[in-house]
């Protein structure tokens, strides 16, 4: 009779460690789908009209609220044609915020006859972080144009242009 109770007593005692060994909880999934990002060109760089003593170098460099400064033998005529920073549009979730990269390398603007300037450190606002307001938001950019010694008057432009790229954070 001891052994009986003894094994009863045991198997008791397993059944309860067993039940007080196990526990389980349940959890739910869930998401949520956020408007893309996109960005979008709304104006062009523009650099304006140019003038270049003969034999001097200078820079131009437009800021992306559209205003110029100059350096070398560089001269803005009375008439300065268009001039405009890049202006973009971009769009997404609500009050997000995204960065911005802007190129980093030399872009290449050329004449129909070949001729080449260099636009390079480009600039924005706002600068590399920006914040949705209700969706979206404007971006500026500015950047430097490199004008050598025997430029080559003319139009220079670039058809492929230059990316400007943003990422939620």
């Amino acid at each position: 009779m001891k052994k009986q109770l003894l094994t009863i007593s045991i198997a008791l005692m397993s059944i309860g460690i067993t039940n007080s060994v196990m526990a389980q909880a349940t959890a739910s999934a869930k998401d949520t789908i956020i408007t893309p990002i996109s960005i979008v060109k709304a104006v062009d760089m523009n650099f304006g009209n140019i003038a270049l003593q003969a034999g001097t170098w200078g820079t131009v460099v437009i800021s992306p609220a559209g205003t110029r400064t100059i350096t070398g033998g560089i001269t803005l005529p009375i008439n300065l044609g268009t001039v405009a920073s890049a202006e973009f549009t971009v769009g997404g979730e609500g009050t997000y915020t995204y960065a911005i990269t802007l190129p980093s390398t030399d872009y290449t603007i050329t004449t129909g006859t070949g001729e080449t300037m260099v636009v390079n450190t480009f600039t924005s606002t706002p600068t590399t972080t920006g914040t949705l307001s209700g969706g979206a938001q404007t971006v500026n950019v500015g950047a430097t144009l490199n004008i050598g010694t025997s430029q080559v008057a003319g139009d220079y432009t670039n058809a492929t242009g230059f990316d400007v790229t943003v990422n939620y954070n």
